[in-house]
């Protein structure tokens, strides 16, 4: 799989826009570029029902109106507020309105979702930004690298980025983009303080006004006759019923759902049962109109109700949610049509979830539930169910994406998964790669609760499937959290080759974090229980992963010697056993080593030798690698002219896949060969290529090896 990073600009020419502001209320933006159809837009379709808040638009289009001014960086506009207050949609309101001002995009992110034990990783944030602006982005694998890429990618873009539930300005500054005519609106609960330095409005929310929640209420109703005569003949208890909302745009709207719900009751009656629920429960007044909202719901609904704060990804889709309840997509479907009719769900960029106060309020009711007939322990079976049919589906795309490798596990075709739900289709690698990244979330929640209920087979099993996308999306804190989880879920299980698995495949990410002494730990205890493993291929296939982990951790540190005789015994294990792919790559790596050793004869023998076989085995990419290996140690030892096909084909074959980093090392290294063989106009042209690479900052990153 690619592991390549690079910087990257499209060539767009973005014409510079004229704001007029004619009035407070309204904005007139004279656009000269051309929006194309590659432009992002991760905002959800706009709310059928809003209300109020104009004050608040018109701060914003006064304040972009009044232009940048000596401050220079793009405008940030903070909203604050209690949970349910209505932040977030009027985040998407003002983005939408913000469209004409910023025709490059609009892009969301939220902060919960990357939120790791109270602190954000903003590395992952950036890369979900990155690829948001260009799907075939491969970020670097570092915050700093990432950063850069960013500044890159947004200093010639007018774009508007929602940034939900920051909790400080620290967590939201290495979001805000390069260019002056951006503007980012982030939504947190309190006032950001030390969000100093930046064009700032910042506008505390409260709850809507009387009259306001009213009209909202009507708005929610406007399209049933039945709801809306009732609020429209009974304006008293119309307004006890927003009262007792509290002003809450999230509660008004399940209120205003559950109005619609009960087409035969006068609407006084309805509002008197809430406050008799309130009365005699003494709960919260929020608390009371979800409770009723909860009541209406059938059965099947109620329970997935019940059981959606155990998905632990923001947005669940029809089979997940099957999997949940131990049913077909098609009733899953049905289930969170009716949830999302009673205004139980929201409606986020990328489909439905829990609201951050539902998820508590699903909690509570099915503490209420326990013990009743039919709810008594479903929480842990339907737990137990989401993993497995995730592990299988994750098991799936993998095969698909990279083919057969090395696996401890079970094959994940014969893995167990609820019976109603049925697989996914993963058509090619491309469809399958995607499902991982759109599910990691999802995907990497599951080992967590794999792990926690004691699912030990499926956790391992999970890491081993999220190997392949991890070596394109370095989420580097789940990947690290996931993998460490896998060790543990192996030693508990005493499965020995499981075991050397997982810490092989947990130093990776902390090398690649400079963790140099904790990769080296989980490495020697991987290669110590490997030499218990026996002698079967499978266990000296093992071993010589195992070995070869360890020779990478040290080439990685510069240690090429160190790494030479690791590199010779797993070559060595693969020849033994007939693992002729294994053997190929040990050759590759050991010519790499005898390059950096200045060994250059042997370093030509040894790449020549794998690139032969790799194109024997039809294995393309390790094809186009080791020819541009080759290509390298031949014009290092005086042969440039024989590296020209090599070094071109390579071009070819990253181009092929739309591998940016290789086609950005393959271009840098014919700049040099076209210099040396005197092919002035090829290096010009080569460096120009070079250059809409790596963007304006020069800073593209090399590949990882």
């Amino acid at each position: 799989m690619a592991e390549e990073t690079w910087n990257r600009v499209d060539g767009r020419v973005r014409a510079g826009s004229i704001v007029q502001a004619g009035s407070v209320g309204e904005l007139h933006v004279h656009q000269a570029a051309v929006r194309d159809a590659a432009v992002p837009c991760q905002l959800p379709p706009a709310l059928a029902h809003f209300e109020d808040r104009t004050e608040e638009r018109a701060r914003v289009l006064a304040a972009l109106a009044a232009g940048p001014g000596d401050g220079g960086g793009p405008l940030v506009v903070a909203l604050s507020g209690m949970g349910g207050i209505g932040k977030t949609a009027l985040g998407f309101e003002l983005a939408r309105a913000l469209l004409a001002h910023c025709p490059d995009g609009a892009l969301h992110v939220d902060l919960d979702d990357l939120r790791r034990d109270g602190a954000v990783e903003t590395a992952d944030a950036l890369g979900d930004l990155l690829r948001a602006l260009d799907p075939d982005a491969r970020p670097e694998p570092e915050l700093r690298g990432r950063a850069r890429q960013y500044w890159t990618a947004t200093q010639a873009r007018r774009l508007v980025v929602v940034v939900d539930n920051a909790r400080s300005g620290a967590e939201l500054r290495p979001l805000v983009p390069a260019s002056a005519a951006s503007v980012v609106i982030v939504a947190s609960h309190g006032p950001l303080y030390d969000l100093d330095g930046v064009r700032l409005v910042e506008l505390p929310l409260g709850p809507l006004g009387p009259e306001d929640a009213v009209n909202l209420l009507r708005r929610i109703v406007t399209d049933d006759r039945s709801a809306a005569d009732r609020l429209a003949a009974d304006p008293e208890a119309a307004a006890e019923l927003a009262r007792r909302c509290a002003g809450l745009p999230a509660a008004l709207y399940v209120a205003g759902r559950w109005v619609r719900r009960h087409r035969r009751r006068e609407l006084r009656r309805l509002v008197e049962e809430l406050t008799g629920e309130l009365d005699r429960e003494g709960v919260p007044v929020v608390e009371a109109v979800w409770d009723a909202a909860y009541a209406s719901l059938g059965p099947g609904a109620a329970r997935l109700y019940r059981l959606l704060p155990h998905h632990p990804a923001p947005v669940v889709g029809d089979h997940a949610a099957a999997a949940l309840l131990d049913t077909d997509p098609d009733r899953a479907a049905d289930a969170l049509d009716e949830l999302d009719t009673a205004g139980l769900l929201e409606r986020r960029p990328d489909g439905l979830g829990l609201h951050a106060l539902l998820r508590g309020h699903a909690l509570r009711r099915a503490e209420r539930a326990e013990g009743l007939p039919g709810t008594a322990e479903e929480a842990a079976p339907a737990r137990r169910r989401l993993v497995r049919w995730y592990r299988r589906q994750a098991g799936r795309a993998d095969l698909v994406a990279a083919g057969p490798r090395l696996t401890v596990s079970a094959p994940a075709a014969g893995a167990p998964a609820p019976e109603a739900v049925p697989d996914l289709e993963f058509p090619d690698a491309r469809t399958a790669l995607r499902w991982l990244e759109d599910e990691r979330l999802a995907l990497y929640g599951c080992v967590r609760i794999a792990a926690e209920d004691g699912l030990d087979e499926e956790a391992v099993a999970l890491c081993e499937a999220l190997w392949t996308h991890f070596l394109d999306h370095r989420h580097y804190a789940d990947v690290i959290e996931a993998f460490g989880r896998g060790v543990a879920a192996a030693v508990r299980a005493e499965r020995l080759a499981a075991t050397v698995r997982m810490r092989c495949q947990l130093a990776r990410p902390l090398w690649e974090q400079r963790r140099y002494p904790e990769a080296a730990e989980e490495l020697r205890l991987a290669v110590n229980g490997a030499r218990l493993l026996g002698d079967s291929p499978e266990a000296r296939k093992l071993r010589a992963s195992a070995v070869e982990f360890r020779g990478k951790l040290a080439s990685v540190r510069g240690d090429w010697a160190a790494a030479v005789p690791d590199f010779e015994a797993a070559r060595e294990e693969h020849l033994a056993i007939g693992n002729t792919y294994g053997a190929m790559l040990q050759t590759y790596l050991l010519g790499r080593a005898a390059v950096a050793l200045g060994e250059l004869p042997r370093a030509v023998e040894l790449l020549n030798e794998a690139h032969t076989t790799a194109s024997a085995l039809g294995r393309e990419r390790m094809t186009a690698r080791t020819g541009f290996e080759l290509g390298g140690a031949l014009r290092a030892a005086g042969r440039a002219a024989e590296a020209v096909h090599l070094y071109e084909a390579a071009l070819t074959a990253a181009r092929e896949r739309r591998s940016a980093g290789d086609e950005l090392r393959v271009l840098e290294a014919l700049v040099v060969l076209s210099e040396e063989t005197g092919d002035t106009a090829g290096a010009v042209g080569y460096r120009a290529a070079v250059e809409a690479l790596r963007g304006p900052d020069g800073d593209g990153g090399a590949p990882i090896a």
